[in-house]
């Protein structure tokens, strides 16, 4: 991961990034540096317009979000009776003497 952070930096920082760059950056943050990975992600990114694809990634969760909002506002109602024990529950705790264990689990 610490390889597509020294990446991004150097791109918000318009520098390029070149392997001696995120050589550079990573060694600076007291990263170990392992140069195949380097190479490898620096070839990947070969030809990627990284702004594009930050707008892509930033897009993508508010998305999603946007969906799962109203089914997750629905779950919790449900999720919330279901988490409640009953009066019965209680009392069978009560009566089993496992009431006070209860407490140590919230």
């Amino acid at each position: 991961m610490e390889y597509i952070y020294a990446a991004l930096l150097l791109h918000k920082a318009g520098k390029g990034v070149k392997e001696e760059n995120v050589k550079a950056v990573l060694t600076a943050a007291g990263i170990a540096v392992d140069e195949a990975r380097i190479k490898a992600m620096v070839a990947a990114l070969e030809g990627i317009n990284i702004e594009e694809a930050i707008s892509k990634a930033a897009a993508a969760p508010v998305a999603v979000a946007a969906v799962a909002a109203p089914a997750a506002g629905a779950a919790a109602p449900a999720a919330a009776a279901a988490a409640e024990p009953s009066k019965e529950e209680k009392k069978e705790e009560e009566e089993s003497g496992m009431a006070g264990l209860g407490a140590l689990f919230g």
